[in-house]
């Protein structure tokens, strides 16, 4: 029996992140999908992002008064701060897609969303596993695929770039799309920084 009990509201916190993050990510791909009310979208798009920034803070706030944590320490710190970075990047890149006033997206641009949705589905699975460490394979599998799809997302934006530079005659518009692509690249990025982490936090408790 535990004297001084686990404070087990840090799991809820990171599958609301993770909710909250698959959410902004769906929200992103239908802006590509459906590319109109752009700026409206993209606000939808920051407000989540802003909401997820409220959860980082409210864990950070909980490290600092609970004297006994599930998992170390850093590693929560770490966690909740690396799913933040995701809605960053997909906050950056629905606010381009607005200020730049894209209305025709390319095929390249869905492809790297929908491949973001799904490491997205996958984050959330994780995190939401790390409840039950027992449970690892499970968790495993979900951080094997988010590094699939990273290797995915890379290899569109390799083609993205490739063919942005052999047919766009524009040089503005090769720098509004260079942003975008590598930016949403980035967010896929972000989602295997998190299944790192939690690969390390099942090393650490195996």
């Amino acid at each position: 029996m535990r004297l001084l009990p686990h404070d087990v509201s840090f799991f809820t916190h990171f599958e609301h992140q993770g909710k909250k993050t698959l959410e902004g990510c769906r929200a992103f791909l239908e802006m590509v999908e459906n590319p109109r009310d752009l700026d409206s979208r993209a606000e939808r798009v920051k407000q989540i992002e802003h909401e997820c920034d409220e959860i980082t803070h409210a864990v950070v706030a909980g490290l600092h008064k609970t004297f006994i944590t599930p998992i170390d320490r850093n590693d929560i710190y770490r966690l909740i701060t690396k799913m933040d970075d995701i809605m960053d990047m997909v906050e950056a890149a629905a606010d381009r897609l607005a200020l730049y006033d894209v209305h025709n997206m390319t095929k390249e641009v869905v492809d790297l969303a929908r491949c973001l949705v799904s490491s997205a589905e996958h984050v959330l699975g994780a995190v939401s596993g790390i409840r039950e460490l027992d449970a690892s394979n499970g968790i495993l599998q979900h951080c094997v695929e988010i590094n699939r799809l990273e290797n995915v997302a890379d290899s569109i934006l390799r083609g993205a770039l490739a063919r942005l530079f052999r047919e766009e005659k524009d040089p503005i518009a090769v720098i509004k799309w260079k942003e975008i692509y590598e930016t949403l690249e980035s967010a896929t990025d972000r989602c295997e920084d998190v299944a790192n982490v939690i690969e390390g936090v099942l090393l650490e408790n195996s």
